[in-house]
């Protein structure tokens, strides 16, 4: 199964950026871009790839852990930004120091686990928007979502996904993605 951990914000947080999103998509040239769909819209804490069915119970566990070692804490959609040409997203605002805490958890646990994870960059919280060929410049569209602010809500969950690469080769088709586990974080103060 290709796997990864993530914080899945709430839907009143999606129905905000869904708006500032269809803007975007108005703009010159974001017909060129390949748009993520609401569905995929995430936070992606640690990436595991492919992982064998057998280790998935050991993993949940690993991240049950993780989360009872994680308090409850607020975030908002805030921002926008870029990576070159090829990724726009929207970042993140809150407890950022929580969020890089979970992540390097859910990495922690993939490792526990037994898992090959690649080495441990700095954590960049982001959701990404759309990507990019390298034939579009992102830098306007990052700009436009600068003054972009989602309501807070408080992240209460850590989510294991599944994610379903598209094979048909039909041009936007979006993977599919399926929550396969989710633990509360539930640790006080």
């Amino acid at each position: 199964m290709r796997l990864f951990a993530a914080v899945l914000p709430p839907d009143g947080a999606l129905a905000e950026l869904a708006l500032a999103a269809d803007q975007l998509r108005d703009a010159e040239g974001a017909e060129d871009l390949r748009w993520t769909g609401l569905p995929g819209w995430h936070f992606t804490l640690a990436f595991y790839g492919e992982v064998p069915e057998e280790t998935v119970p050991e993993l949940s566990r690993r991240l049950e852990r993780a989360a009872a070692r994680t308090a409850p804490f607020p975030l908002a959609l805030r921002g926008g930004g870029h990576f070159g040409d090829r990724a726009l997203w929207v970042g993140a605002s809150g407890d950022v120091a929580a969020l890089r805490r979970l992540a390097e958890r859910a990495g922690a646990a993939a490792r526990k686990a037994g898992l090959d994870t690649e080495d441990h960059r700095h954590y960049r919280p982001h959701l990404t928007l759309a990507r990019g060929s390298g034939t579009v410049h992102l830098k306007p569209y990052a700009a436009a979502l600068d003054s972009f602010t989602g309501a807070q809500w408080t992240v209460g969950e850590l989510a294991l996904v599944r994610s379903r690469l598209p094979r048909s080769g039909v041009r936007g088709e979006q993977p599919r993605y399926e929550k396969v586990g989710g633990w509360p974080l539930s640790a006080t103060g």
